[in-house]
């Protein structure tokens, strides 16, 4: 199941993309994930269509940079739904299908702002602390029951998320889009370039298989040594 905003056209190239990658069947959902009940609706179909819920990749986010006293309540709102509470009504509606199952992975995309802050983004970082807080608790909740849950939190990947908000990093700091690169972004990161969004899909992978199965609750970086500091 493949649930994310777009076009028509972007939605097929994903579908199709997935299913180039493996054998099994693909199918879309335009769950939009600030309302709970279209996100249970989601889960409750893919169910049906395959028979279980077995992965969960929560990977849902939006983005917007501004000084806290001119922050609109309605941005706040939104990256608060988006980027943390979609993922307490998916993991609540899929873990039933893993209990019934006696398996799964539960994998929270979160960033490495769930345990560092940066100026200016108060409810992205207020939404990632939380979702890392979300994955310990419901780690410890299954942790017996061959259900692991974590998190990935990295840093600064090369995404439409995030060279999207250049240029809104640079009008909130006064400076041109090139030092927001520079001195914001890759300052913090100590190998001064972007993480991959296939070294991120491959930490997925990782945590799905066996050799994985006593990893849980954990936050893990993939951050170019950021948290290191």
């Amino acid at each position: 199941m493949v649930n994310g905003l777009g076009d028509p056209q972007q939605v097929d190239a994903a579908v199709r993309s997935v299913s180039e990658a493996g054998t099994g069947e693909v199918i879309f959902s335009p769950a939009n994930m600030i309302q709970p009940d279209e996100i249970v609706a989601m889960v409750d179909t893919a169910a049906s269509a395959f028979g279980s819920i077995d992965i969960l990749v929560n990977n849902a986010g939006i983005q917007f940079v501004s000084p806290i006293q001119d922050f609109p309540a309605q941005k706040w709102d939104d990256i608060i739904a988006t980027n943390m509470s979609s993922s307490f009504h998916t993991i609540r509606a899929a873990t039933p299908h893993m209990l019934a199952a006696g398996w799964g992975r539960i994998i929270n995309i979160s960033s490495l702002h769930a345990l560092v802050a940066s100026p200016y983004k108060a409810a992205y970082v207020a939404a990632k602390h939380g979702v890392a807080g979300l994955t310990k608790v419901v780690a410890l909740e299954l942790a017996q029951k061959n259900i692991t849950v974590n998190s990935i939190a990295p840093g600064y990947v090369e995404t439409p998320l995030v060279t999207g908000q250049v240029a809104d990093t640079a009008r909130a700091r006064g400076i041109t889009e090139e030092e927001v690169v520079r001195d914001v972004m890759l300052a913090a990161q100590p190998t001064k370039k972007f993480i991959q969004i296939d070294e991120i899909a491959n930490m997925v992978i990782f945590l799905c298989s066996d050799a994985a199965a006593s990893i849980t609750g954990a936050i893990l970086p993939v951050d170019g040594g950021w948290s290191a500091q």
